[in-house]
């Protein structure tokens, strides 16, 4: 190493400094989130500078939060405020996660321990038949966090077409043709109900299918339903209306005819926690 660089600290010497071993310097290099400063060409020695300690302990810090390393190098590379606001952003985040979480364990707690009429018997389901509905429809694969922002937003686009269609003609709907969770990505798709089929397909046709879009007949069919509330409709209480639904099938001696549907008849922005805003739903037959 030539005088130039004679400021620099050998990687035991920085790791010392660092409070860090050489085997994590070595890894967050390898990462991309801590380069040294040098690297020697023949030998493949590592050089640091001592101005890099403190970059050093922040992203040792930042690991233990389990941090993704691309969220980790926003925060080791923003200024001040930005980097604090990065890390608030992240908290918040695995906060709300957590919060999901601990209410899924305890679902799971009720239901491995036989706690089903405590957890479902609290929920009534009564069958209605509805006819047979022209849809606009908007379906897509996703995964569970991305649900809620993309349901909220299709909704929106969807009435906003209904109104070429001779308007809204009951309330909109989501079909879950596969289980949406983090591991699986559906799809699932919103259906708003209009009344003018012939406009309707006229729409469909000028808009093509932008995102899976389209215009279908939904058939007319018996519905097994149990009434949530707002609340009630977070995950993972959702699943528990879902299984209410599916035991009230077994005992009566019904099937499945069809993908489970949630059905929201109710102002959501308005509602209060508390307040009915969603049928959770299963076409159903006679075995």
């Amino acid at each position: 190493m030539t005088s130039v660089h004679e400021d620099l600290l050998t990687i035991g010497a920085f790791a010392a400094r660092a409070r860090l071993s050489a085997k994590a310097l070595r890894l967050y290099d390898r990462l991309g989130l801590l380069a040294p400063a040098y690297v020697d060409e023949s030998s493949g020695y590592r050089y640091y500078r001592a101005d890099q300690a403190e970059r050093a302990r922040l992203v040792a810090l930042l690991r233990q939060l389990d941090m993704p390393l691309a969220v980790i190098a926003g925060v080791v590379g923003a200024e001040g405020a930005e980097a604090a606001r990065l890390l608030a952003a992240y908290w918040a985040d695995v906060e709300a996660r957590l919060a999901e979480q601990r209410t899924l364990v305890e679902y799971l707690r009720g239901r491995l321990s036989g706690r089903s009429d405590e957890m479902y018997g609290k929920f009534t389901v009564e069958t209605v038949d509805v006819p047979a509905r022209v849809v606009l429809t908007e379906s897509r694969h996703m995964l569970a966090n991305e649900l809620p922002a993309w349901l909220g937003a299709s909704q929106s686009r969807l009435e906003a077409a209904a109104r070429e269609c001779g308007g809204v003609a009951g309330a909109p709907f989501v079909i879950y043709h596969a289980e949406v969770s983090m591991e699986s990505d559906g799809p699932a798709e919103v259906c708003v109900p209009v009344t003018d089929e012939a406009a309707a397909r006229a729409w469909a046709a000028r808009h093509g299918r932008p995102r899976e879009t389209g215009v279908r007949v939904e058939p007319a069919a018996r519905l097994a339903y149990t009434r949530i509330t707002k609340a009630q409709v977070a995950y993972p209480q959702i699943l528990a209306a879902f299984e209410a639904v599916a035991q009230w099938l077994a005992r009566e001696g019904l099937e499945m005819a069809g993908p489970s549907r949630e059905i929201y008849f109710a102002d959501w922005v308005t509602a209060g926690p508390e307040d009915p805003v969603c049928d959770v739903a299963f076409p159903v037959r006679e075995r």
